[in-house]
């Protein structure tokens, strides 16, 4: 049986400067930082401080978990920006943008009010995007936004 997620993947283009813009920029902690034998893979994990139960681990595409050609579409989606990777929960979502805005992070959307709470969007260092979500609590389905309009 199922009890949770634990661990999730970020692919990134360099794990040293993921593992800076994570902790450094995004105030995460280093969970691990372990290489496998001269040249091995490595291993690096990220999480909040206040969820130790799940991690981020923050992958470079290449072996042993895919092939060369696999590796390079990932690296090539990863740098065009157009992979998502997950949404964080603030408990205020301006404020954190504002943090966050502070100390370099790139933000593609400013906080603007979602039907699910309050929302905006960043790429972290390597061009993957992600939400930071203030969750309201009900789904409002009269906030006025189309998901599919171009910006």
């Amino acid at each position: 049986m199922i009890t949770g997620l634990g661990i999730a993947t970020v692919w990134v283009l360099d794990q040293d400067e993921a593992k800076k813009f994570f902790t450094e920029k995004l105030g995460l902690e280093v969970r691990h930082d372990v290489s496998f034998g001269e040249g091995g893979m490595r291993w690096v994990t990220v999480g909040a401080k206040d969820q130790p139960e799940l991690q981020l681990t923050l992958m470079v595409p290449g072996p042993p978990t895919m092939d060369p050609e696999s590796a390079e579409q990932i690296r090539s989606l990863v740098a065009k920006g157009v992979l998502g990777a997950g949404a964080f929960i603030v408990d205020d979502c301006q404020k954190t943008y504002e943090q966050f805005s502070a100390r370099g992070v790139d933000f593609i959307q400013k906080p603007e009010k979602r039907p699910y709470g309050i929302e905006a969007l960043f790429r972290d260092n390597s061009g993957n995007w992600f939400s930071l979500t203030q969750p309201t609590g009900e789904f409002d389905q009269t906030a006025d936004w189309d998901p599919c309009a171009q910006k």
